[in-house]
């Protein structure tokens, strides 16, 4: 983790990272921090922004949030296309209420991109007009990412800057919309100075939770037949029924579309679940591999059992007094 030598670690305040693969006990660990430490926990996990599918996206139990104050998750509407361009306005907004509480912030989540924008700073990309958003999706409906990149070319992209422009049809809208808003690649936004960045301001510690590979899978598996036991199948239909734009993030959320099908009677139970199994799955193996090649969080002990890797990391890793705020430091 990269800190500003000139600025003293006494004088900062702590910020605590948790990240790592869903299912790997992220939350348990940031639960039990946030007991001893008085902590609050902050979520940076792009899908627990969403009303309305609290069980479908693991966000903490009615529980948990009674024990230790939680911030930033279920307060989006899921119809809402949110990004990490909002969520790192809302994140300062949280800091801020932990500093006036006098709490550790604690942020915990498996989106590797939120915490990174945390530490190092978004590219100042200006917010998209809805009207310019309206545009690229008609144009992309009426003739596909070819009428997008035949678009693009039309406003004078170089040769270069046209073999750049990526595949995938969500990162392309966005590059559409972005051109159309600022005249400006978001290749050339991307080469500008980050900003909103909190390395500078805070002793930033992170912590990687890592457990074995299998282990991961098997908690996925367990924890998606818990979701199905405790009502996940009403919120599919809740959100089914609100007919959700195939383009907002908020559509891929894992299970809506594997269990949307078992809703429409289009497959059993089990062979949704099985899908969904298998879908998670391969997220997780997307954020270990993320993860594992960043510098923004260090590896923890990964012992089978939950308990012990927690009481690890708090009694031997860190000395939970070390991470008050200092009354002399202000945010």
């Amino acid at each position: 983790m990269n800190k500003n030598p000139a600025t003293s670690d006494a004088c900062r305040p702590p910020l605590i990272l948790i990240g790592g693969p869903t299912a790997s006990g992220k939350s348990a660990l940031a639960l039990a921090w946030a007991k001893k430490i008085g902590g609050t926990i902050l979520n940076a996990d792009a899908m627990q922004v969403y009303a309305g599918a609290p069980r479908l996206t693991a966000q903490p139990s009615a529980e948990a949030r009674a024990s230790v104050p939680h911030d930033l998750y279920g307060f989006v509407d899921p119809a809402e296309p949110f990004s990490v361009g909002r969520w790192l306005p809302e994140v300062h907004k949280a800091l801020t209420r932990c500093a006036e509480a006098g709490r550790v912030p604690i942020v915990v989540g498996g989106t590797g991109l939120y915490l990174k924008a945390l530490v190092e700073g978004l590219a100042p990309i200006p917010d998209v007009p809805p009207e310019v958003r309206a545009e690229a999706r008609a144009l992309e409906a009426e003739g596909g990412v070819q009428a997008l990149r035949a678009a693009m070319g039309q406003r004078g992209l170089t040769e270069e800057e046209s073999a750049a422009l990526p595949s995938d049809r969500q990162r392309l809208l966005r590059a559409y919309e972005v051109l159309l808003t600022t005249g400006k690649t978001l290749a050339w936004w991307k080469t500008q100075p980050p900003r909103g960045g909190v390395a500078e301001r805070y002793d930033v510690r992170g912590f990687l939770v890592l457990p074995p590979r299998e282990e991961v899978y098997a908690a996925c598996d367990r924890r998606l037949v818990r979701m199905v036991e405790e009502g996940a199948l009403d919120e599919v239909r809740e959100l089914q029924a609100r007919r959700l734009d195939p383009a907002v993030p908020a559509s891929k959320i894992l299970g809506l579309r594997e269990f949307g099908r078992f809703v429409d009677g289009a497959c059993s139970l089990q062979a949704a679940l099985r899908e969904t199994q298998l879908a998670t799955r391969h997220y997780a193996k997307r954020q270990r591999t993320w993860f594992v090649h960043q510098e923004l969080v260090s590896p923890i002990d990964t012992s089978p059992v939950p308990s012990q890797r927690i009481e690890h990391v708090i009694a031997g890793e860190r000395d939970a007094e070390a991470f008050l705020i200092p009354d002399s430091c202000a945010l």
